[in-house]
């Protein structure tokens, strides 16, 4: 069996990759109540920070800060996936190593994770997760889509509301 060492840093800063097995499905945003809640019910028992998240049809990004001397992410992400999983409907195919092991067939079994090095790599980070609805060709503009961090960083004056409307590059409020 491979062995995954993940980049651990306790209290650290994590940009994460997560997604459905079926690239194809629309589960994500069609249960959107259902995975909210999931990450409320993780939250609640392992706490952590939500510092950006943008939700897919078929996968999500979310940076992420851990509480000091907590590095414990894969069970987070472990819980949210199952915990969703409970509260959405069978339908998907499974092959027989799912059923073998007793899983469903919704997330892919692992993720992507960085550890954030620098605000540098955080911004980038964060403009990648904000624009990442109009890279795959969900809107045109970074503020039509609904399931994403973007609408609170405008509140906050970090982003324009119009950010990447017409140029990507466009620069940042970081002050």
């Amino acid at each position: 069996m491979t062995d995954y060492r993940r980049y651990r840093i306790k209290g650290g800063c994590y940009f994460f990759t997560v997604a459905l097995v079926d690239r194809e499905q629309g589960v994500l945003i069609e249960n959107i109540g259902q995975l909210r809640l999931a990450f409320r019910e993780v939250m609640a028992n392992h706490p952590f920070q939500i510092d950006a998240i943008v939700i897919l049809p078929d996968h999500l990004h979310c940076i992420w800060t851990l509480p000091e001397g907590d590095d414990r992410f894969s069970m987070r992400w472990r819980q949210i996936k199952s915990a969703f999983s409970r509260q959405v409907p069978k339908v998907e195919a499974r092959s027989k190593s799912r059923i073998k092991k007793r899983e469903r067939g919704l997330w892919q079994r692992r993720f992507w994770e960085h550890g954030i090095r620098d605000d540098r790599d955080y911004r980038q980070h964060l403009d990648y997760i904000h624009y990442n609805p109009v890279k795959h060709g969900y809107v045109q503009r970074v503020v039509d889509w609904p399931y994403s961090s973007f609408h609170r960083f405008v509140g906050w004056g970090v982003y324009p509301q119009d950010w990447a409307g017409d140029e990507v590059n466009q620069e940042m409020d970081w002050e």
